[in-house]
């Protein structure tokens, strides 16, 4: 990808050039069809017409040089019409062609060559549908497509993805949703998805911009997008796909082997206040609400409906998630109930009965009783009937009377239909004129309102400072015992028992003698010395130690006793290196629970002290940090101070350091502090350390 190209004439063309055959004819029609009002010039060397436009012969026939041109011909053809392109001084082109980076070794030397051919004229592509410009009613785009231009003064969503065939599916989409542009970026050749989204949030017609990627083009242009977002009020939302990870399968760190790359880049994009989907419906859903209400400043919820069925199916879907329905006070409740009457039992998510169905004064009061406390979204459940075969203008009258509640309280609303075939598209289109957004589905309004609710808080911290830029390394590295693991972590006030290397019975009853019982004695040269039985724990006796020493030589020559601390709880803390993210911070449930319940957070180096608290309490094993149960509280504090000392170990070995392990770390009660109990480090040696 090239930096600072100018996107502009491209992107927003008076005239296209569409060369080729099939697919550059498809350009043209569908640029008619949406009533592109700049000159469309068709290039073939045979025909004279093109859906009624004539034709040129060629490039160099053109009248002048066009500010965009979809470049329709073989992939060895393309690369001098691109030349020819840049130097009549063309604005860009889609490159539709395959065949190159991704295909075969004549196709890395073509892309090369195409790249050189461009010069700083941008291209998309390679491999590329082209895309769509909804505002301009501008289509390098060869094939059908279900939007519709957008409005004098209208707005809409971005969308960018690297799946052409996905792409083609966000434009068939019914939800209402309406599109300011679609694109598609094939191989990124010149132009990234990072350098289109910069450039879009720049478009008052944009309000919000998706993305659907596989992979990331520039870190650092992310980084700059997620900075941009904020400033502009434009949300991004990403779906990020491609949660296999091979690699893992090596790894020799417990870190290394749970959390891969995905866990990572999903780090990478909360840090960075990113909006994140995981199915295509949520994706448009979240796109929807975001276009219409911008980020949410919390997770409070309220939801009304005149069925309790209703009510318990969206709490109940709620449940295990940050969106949440707050329950109300005495003084709310009794507002609510004073329009509905004793019989309806106030609550949120309330069942506001039938009683009161097709009372516009008292749904109205109602509702505005609901909407005046200080929810973040307010929702109300509303399924439609048959379109063709039952009358809905009782419905209407609860439409209604939501409307007014909300405008009375200026507050955010939204329809939520449990089954999507119970509102119709062009309902949807004129409840979001009235500024109302219409959910399809309980479960996709929720992840939305999540979503939402997560960019809005995280524009509420302090910007992230950029991750930690590392090197990548090449080979295996060496693998440090647990005795020099612990040793170099205590050099950077990392808490370790006291303990010492053992080579011999003798050395291992004087070592003992001067650390005093209980003790623990481990095999050095092991990585996962649990799974080989090679660890002692709990030695009270010179005897048991004399023992222990026995039976542990016959797997290493190199022992290792320390003193047996007491915990109330473990944590694994790891880091690991990724080749685009750099370091990552892992913290999870200690011991093999980590591996059992899944039960992980990672965040990218370097994370504050904040963060790495919040993280350590967001654990499934929490509680028993917080005194379950009647048992005493964990030391949190020394526990996080703990984890950053850790992290100051790894940004000081950044060009150095592939992965390491404090599995477990020992916390104990407050006031108690933790120990590193074990712990593994591979690192390339390029320094003394």
């Amino acid at each position: 990808m090239r930096a600072n190209m100018r996107l502009e004439r491209v992107l927003r063309p008076k005239s296209i050039a569409a060369i080729g055959g099939l697919q550059a004819a498809r350009v043209v029609e569908q640029c008619r069809l949406m009533g592109f009002e700049g000159d469309i010039w068709p290039v073939h060397p045979t025909k004279t017409e093109v859906h009624g436009l004539p034709a040129f012969r060629s490039v160099a026939d053109l009248p002048s040089a066009p500010d965009a041109a979809f470049i329709g011909v073989n992939r060895n053809l393309c690369i001098e019409v691109i030349r020819e392109l840049r130097k009549m001084g063309c604005g860009g082109g889609v490159c539709f062609a395959a065949g190159f980076l991704e295909a075969d070794e004549a196709g890395a030397q073509l892309h090369a060559e195409l790249i050189e051919a461009a010069g700083d004229m941008p291209i998309l592509g390679p491999n590329c549908y082209g895309y769509i410009n909804y505002a301009d009613g501008a289509l390098l785009w060869p094939d059908q497509q279900g939007g519709k231009r957008l409005r004098a003064g209208q707005s809409g969503v971005a969308i960018i993805a690297q799946s052409s065939n996905i792409a083609i599916n966000f434009t068939m989409q019914k939800r209402g949703l309406p599109l300011s542009y679609v694109f598609t970026v094939g191989n990124q050749a010149l132009v990234g998805i990072s350098e289109l989204a910069l450039n879009l949030l720049e478009d008052p017609r944009v309000t919000t911009i998706g993305i659907y990627i596989e992979g990331f083009d520039s870190v650092a242009a992310f980084e700059e997008l997620g900075r941009k977002a904020r400033e502009l009020n434009k949300p991004v939302v990403v779906f990020n796909v491609g949660k296999s990870d091979q690699a893992k399968t090596s790894a020799m760190s417990h870190t290394a082997s749970l959390i891969g790359s995905h866990a990572i880049s999903s780090a990478f994009l909360r840090r960075n206040g990113f909006g994140q989907a995981d199915s295509i419906p949520v994706f448009l859903e979240a796109l929807k609400l975001l276009h219409l209400h911008g980020p949410l400043p919390g997770y409070r919820v309220s939801s009304m409906s005149c069925s309790g069925g209703e009510a318990s199916i969206i709490a109940d879907s709620a449940i295990k998630r940050k969106v949440c329905f707050p329950d109300l006070d005495e003084a709310q409740k009794a507002s609510v109930q004073k329009p509905l009457g004793p019989l309806v039992a106030v609550a949120n998510p309330l069942d506001y009965h039938t009683y009161c169905w097709g009372d516009r004064e008292v749904m109205e009061a109602a509702y505005t009783a609901m909407t005046a406390i200080d929810f973040d979204l307010n929702y109300l459940i509303l399924d439609f009937p048959h379109a063709t075969r039952c009358d809905d203008r009782e419905w209407h009258i609860a439409v209604d009377a939501f409307k007014a509640a909300l405008q009375k309280n200026g507050a955010k609303g939204a329809f939520v239909a449990g089954m999507s075939e119970n509102i119709r598209e062009e309902y949807i289109e004129d409840y979001a004129e009235l500024g109302i957004v219409s959910f399809y589905g309980i479960d996709e309004a929720l992840h939305a309102t999540e979503i939402a609710a997560d960019i809005g808080t995280a524009w509420q911290r302090e910007p992230p400072t950029p991750v930690l830029p590392t090197a990548q390394l090449g080979g295996a590295g060496t693998t440090l015992d647990e005795a020099e693991a612990k040793r170099r972590l205590a050099g950077f006030a990392v808490p370790v028992p006291s303990g010492a290397r053992v080579d011999s019975i003798e050395s291992a009853r004087q070592t003992a003698s001067r650390l005093g019982f209980p003790l623990v004695m481990k095999a050095l040269g092991i990585a996962h010395k649990t799974e080989h039985n090679a660890v002692r724990l709990g030695l009270a006796t010179a005897g048991e130690v004399e023992q222990a020493a026995i039976e542990l030589f016959e797997l290493s020559d190199q022992l290792y006793l320390e003193a047996m601390k007491p915990a109330l709880a473990e944590l694994i803390v790891g880091v690991m290196r990724d080749p685009r993210f750099g370091l990552a911070l892992t913290i999870g449930s200690g011991g093999i629970l980590v591996e059992l319940l899944r039960d992980s957070a990672t965040l990218l180096i370097p994370a504050s002290a904040d963060e790495i608290e919040k993280a350590v309490k967001s654990l499934k094993s929490a509680p028993l940090l917080n005194g379950y149960r009647g048992r005493p509280a964990a030391d949190i504090a020394a526990t996080v101070q703990a984890i950053v000392a850790i992290q100051e170990f790894a940004i000081a070995h950044s060009d150095s350091l592939l992965e390491l392990d404090v599995n477990p770390l020992l916390i104990g009660a407050q006031g108690e502090g933790v120990f590193a109990a074990d712990a593994l480090i591979v690192i390339q040696e390029q320094e003394n350390v």
